[in-house]
């Protein structure tokens, strides 16, 4: 298995550059698609 880096982030670091497919085809570029908002980012690790 694969370990992966992770990096932890304080109060007021900027959340790092990042894109997710979605299920239309498009993409989801964080975090500029909170510009000027809040935001929470869950990630559920499923096994299906």
């Amino acid at each position: 298995m694969t370990q992966a880096s992770s990096i932890k982030l304080d109060s007021g670091t900027r959340f790092p550059d990042i894109e997710f497919p979605l299920l239309d085809g498009t993409k989801l570029s964080l975090p500029g698609a909170w510009s000027g908002r809040w935001g929470s980012l869950l990630f559920y690790r499923g096994h299906w």
